[in-house]
């Protein structure tokens, strides 16, 4: 081989090499990020399920509010 041609071979193998390293890394991170993202999506859910419930109890936390102000108020009627 000519001395171009190994120079050339020299820098495309050094450039594939670190572009390899970058990838590497690259993916270690996609990787990591994706199992934040799952973790979250996990908190998320759970909260989201713990709304739902609350939800589901808000008539019946109405209803007693409105009960104990209803009688709050006749008290303080009764009172004056």
């Amino acid at each position: 081989m000519d001395t171009a041609a190994e120079v050339l071979l020299i820098i495309v193998s050094s450039v594939l090499a670190v572009f390899l390293i970058i990838a590497a890394f690259a993916l270690i991170y996609a990787i990591r990020l994706m199992r934040r993202a799952d973790q979250v999506a996990d908190s998320v859910e759970s909260a989201a399920s713990a709304v739902r419930k609350g939800a589901a109890a808000m008539p019946f936390i109405r209803l007693i509010s409105a009960i104990v102000n209803r009688r709050g108020r006749g008290k303080v009627r009764d009172e004056k």
